[in-house]
């Protein structure tokens, strides 16, 4: 085991070293941080070379990136050349919001997938299997600004003019202090990112239910004269977990990038509209600060995944 992770660790290290180098150079060719002053005729070309100078642009691109990835290292992010902020500080004032968003609908996420993939598969090519297929088909093809704004003009705008009690459509001040009101806020961006990864997953468990029950060992478990709820719980539902710990492994860090659509779609204070915000200025260190965090988390949860599979399914060695 120790020895697996010491050899996993090493390469996601030159991994994480690959990652740096390609999103340093793809977010510094994808727009100039000066190019906004360029119209601006109080500025004159002096004044940009100083600016410039001052933020590094000017220095040799192998310079720029071994100067930020060693900050990076010591964890420093550098600092925002339009907030004029440490950019650890801007992630970290909307990090948490990002992970309540992510951990409450994985939570649902899973559940929903579970209860339709486990149904549909145990009723295979009945009327409830018909509709939990149609379901996942539209879930799983609808774009997600779409569901957003359904939900949005729906139970926001629509029960709001009907005299119904409506859901707060995210403009409201945030104020972590009162949970309730957070809650609140989180019910419609939950529900939009629910209903369409919950399509997607519920497939993957209803195939990977629907191979586990053809096999001979359950055969053998009902033979034996199991219970029906034994069988799928104890037996099948195990073994069929696997390709679920490998979608939500996957996703989860993703995830802490924000959800863009939906967290814009909602005025969601996250990393979703921290990175879209600061992508459109070509505010480089805030972007590749979101990057190398998402990198991070993508590379260890792919580790983790791996020795998570050990527990799901104690046939699968490590070695």
């Amino acid at each position: 085991m120790w020895s697996y992770l010491a050899r996993r660790s090493a390469q996601a290290f030159f991994t994480l070293l690959i990652i740096t180098v390609l999103c340093f150079l793809l977010t510094r060719f994808s727009g100039d941080p000066i190019a906004q002053y360029a119209a601006n005729p109080r500025m004159s070309a002096e004044d940009k070379a100083a600016l410039r100078e001052r933020l590094g642009l000017n220095q040799p691109l192998p310079v720029q990136y071994f100067k930020w990835l060693g900050l990076a290292a010591q964890g420093d992010l550098g600092n925002s050349f339009f907030a004029k902020q440490p950019v650890t500080k801007l992630i970290f004032q909307r990090l948490p919001n990002t992970m309540a968003l992510m951990f409450v609908t994985e939570f649902f996420t899973i559940i929903a997938a579970l209860i339709l993939g486990i149904i549909s598969a145990v009723k295979q090519y009945s009327l409830l299997d018909n509709v939990i297929t149609t379901f996942s088909f539209i879930g799983f093809s609808m774009p997600i600004f779409f569901s957003a704004l359904g939900l949005l003009l729906i139970f926001a705008v629509q029960f709001k003019e009907w005299g119904l009690p409506y859901l707060p459509t995210g403009a409201a001040v945030w104020d972590k202090k009162d949970p309730v009101q957070y809650i609140y806020n989180m019910i419609l961006p939950v529900t939009a990112l629910v209903f369409v990864q919950s399509a997607g997953y519920s497939r993957f468990v209803r195939t990977s239910m629907l191979e586990v029950l053809g096999s001979d060992y359950i055969r053998t478990a009902r033979a034996k004269g199991l219970t029906t709820r034994a069988v799928l719980f104890k037996h099948a539902l195990r073994n069929a977990a696997l390709p679920l710990v490998t979608i939500v492994g996957l996703d989860i860090p993703f995830f802490l990038g924000g959800a863009i659509v939906t967290e814009s779609i909602f005025s969601w204070p996250g990393m979703g509209r921290l990175f879209w915000e600061y992508a459109q200025r070509s505010d480089y260190p805030v972007v590749l600060g979101i990057l190398l965090i998402i990198s991070i988390a993508v590379v260890t949860f792919t580790i983790l995944t791996d020795v998570l599979y050990t527990f799901v399914d104690p046939r699968i060695k490590i070695s």
